[in-house]
């Protein structure tokens, strides 16, 4: 027993939907490993999706979803900072059977963007918030280090930042995270 198969079948939560969108995927021909702690699923090399186990439901979360056909309106955004990645959320396994042909056609065209070459647009440019782009612009060794993140990096900064309604804890949140930016370190690293 592989060890996604053994975390299939110990699964606290969402199990028999997990098995089930997971038989789907198998028999689409996906490639399974683990990934990020997750079971992901690819084609070619390509990354394609990866199975999400929430607290109030079980998401498959497709990397290129905005890319993808879904003329039924099913996927959603994973929230307002989200720009590309789209789920389909299930909450029992009935939702799983419903959306069977949902899937398969999803995963299908998920193989069609990458075996066209399809990109995702470029993101915009980023606008930091006030109190962070003051930090920068003051200190710059901080800026070269911060320019140095990768952008996904910088915009977790951004998005933590500016997410304090008070400009008195963005700048706060601007100085607790000082050593990191200088350390090349991401929020979450």
């Amino acid at each position: 027993m592989s060890e996604l198969d053994e975390a299939f079948e110990q699964a606290k939560r969402w199990r028999d939907e997990g098995r089930r969108v997971r038989a789907i995927l198998l028999d689409c021909g996906l490639d399974e490993e683990r990934k990020w702690a997750k079971p992901c699923y690819g084609h070619e090399g390509a990354n394609l999706a990866i199975l999400q186990r929430m607290k109030g439901f079980l998401a498959l979360m497709f990397f290129k979803g905005a890319l993808l056909d879904d003329p039924g309106g099913h996927l959603e955004s994973q929230g307002e900072a989200s720009r590309s990645a789209r789920r389909l959320c299930f909450r029992s396994v009935d939702d799983v059977e419903r959306l069977e042909p949902t899937i398969r056609a999803l995963v299908a065209s998920a193989i069609e963007v990458e075996r066209t070459g399809q990109k995702l647009p470029e993101p915009p440019a980023l606008e930091l918030v006030e109190e962070l782009q003051a930090a920068l612009d003051a200190d710059p060794k901080l800026k070269a280090a911060f320019e140095g993140l990768t952008p996904g990096r910088q915009r977790a900064y951004h998005l933590h930042i500016s997410g304090a309604k008070r400009a008195e804890t963005r700048a706060r949140r601007v100085d607790e995270h000082r050593s990191r930016i200088l350390a090349g370190k991401g929020l979450r690293d």
